[in-house]
């Protein structure tokens, strides 16, 4: 059985991935478990997930609709999650526990959207100012929790945990008081102009919507891996999240570290909400704290905070959240069975580092026994 899990499991060279594979699937057989305990099919429950995503085709669709528009929607959900789960992942990457993603995130989308988003201001202007006001916005949280961390050494969990409901309180009073759709309840729509997903555009008989910054998620999350792996500065982060005494022998600047990397994470978060409200959602509903912020921590733990596994990472996180509503209706399951299948997988992907030093000790009993033989 050792033996076993070490040649599935061992190995330095791609072990985090095989261990990320590993703890799908497993979070797959207890799901499982699960639907065969309330009298559910799990292959055709899997299946209803995939034709909710637009991987799969329906029975049926409704009128200029078809596999390709609900694909094409899910790629519109995948944007945001792609933003951020990449601000968790330099968060820790550096040490940082950044819980505060959905706070960055409705900063990111409210001053975006009053600032500009609600405006005339003509598309080509429009829309690469909501995205750098959004990015400003969720920096500025960021360099906050990071200031609060170096100065008074507050806990970034705590700080950032707290900021969630002071931000949504905050912009809540001035979304019902200033900017409220009286029919929808949520804010006032962001114009066309400025809005980064387009809506139900007509092509080929059918009604599409096209995410603009899918493209910038993928160019981003290739660029936050070249920035950690082959510059100085992400070197220096690396550094500060493996060891701050170590890296403070080493002449690293650990407070200017722990501030610029919250400011990287914040400035991604703030992509997530831009491209959430001023994109995918359009508006924003006050009194409620985005959900994909947490959600963003198991896509984070499950691509081994590597910016091209949160890639992946968000695609299978998307599937479940993007095909619950079809699960439900087909199957007569409560909608939060998607939020229970992510829980699991986000338990077993926390399991990681457990499973990698658990394989590890194995194989170095293993070298001990081997020498012992042969003495």
């Amino acid at each position: 059985m050792k033996k076993l899990i070490v040649r599935l499991l061992g190995g330095e060279k791609r072990q985090m991935l095989r261990i990320s594979v590993f703890a799908i699937a497993v979070s797959l057989i207890v799901a499982s478990l699960i639907f065969i305990v309330i009298g559910k099919n799990p292959i055709s429950a899997y299946g209803n997930l995939l034709q909710g995503s637009g991987l799969m085709p329906k029975r049926s669709y409704a009128g200029k609709q078809n596999m390709f528009t609900d694909f094409m929607s899910f790629l519109d959900a995948l944007t945001p999650m792609i933003f951020a789960s990449l601000a968790v992942a330099v968060a820790l990457k550096g040490g940082m526990f950044n819980i505060g993603v959905s706070g960055m995130m409705l900063a990111g989308g409210f001053f975006a959207s009053v600032s500009v988003g609600m405006s005339e201001l003509a598309a080509p202007l429009a829309k690469p100012i909501v995205i750098i006001i959004g990015i400003t916005a969720g920096a500025l949280v960021g360099a906050l929790i990071g200031w609060l961390k170096y100065r008074f050494n507050i806990n970034e969990v705590v700080s950032s945990i707290m900021l969630n409901y002071i931000l949504m309180y905050i912009f809540t009073f001035f979304i019902n008081s200033y900017y409220i759709d009286p029919i929808s309840r949520q804010s006032t729509p962001v114009s066309e102009m400025s809005r980064l997903s387009l809506k139900a555009v007509r092509t080929s008989g059918l009604k599409l919507d096209i995410p603009l910054a899918f493209p910038l998620a993928i160019l981003t999350a290739v660029y936050i891996r070249f920035f950690m792996e082959r510059t100085t500065a992400g070197f220096e982060i690396k550094a500060v999240g493996l060891s701050r005494r170590a890296a403070g022998y080493a002449g690293i600047n650990i407070s200017r570290s722990i501030i610029k990397t919250m400011v990287i994470s914040g400035a991604l978060a703030g992509l997530a909400g831009v491209t959430y409200f001023c994109g995918y959602m359009g508006s924003i509903q006050p009194g409620v704290v985005p959900g994909m912020g947490f959600n963003a921590i198991a896509v984070a733990l499950l691509g081994n905070n590597d910016p091209i596994g949160c890639i992946f990472a968000s695609f299978l996180i998307t599937i479940l959240s993007k095909g619950a509503i079809y699960l439900s209706s087909k199957q007569g399951v409560d909608i939060e069975i998607a939020d229970l299948i992510t829980a699991v997988i986000l338990i077993f992907a926390a399991c990681g580092e457990f499973i990698r030093r658990f394989v590890s000790r194995i194989e170095a009993e293993d070298i001990l026994e081997g020498g012992e033989q042969k003495a």
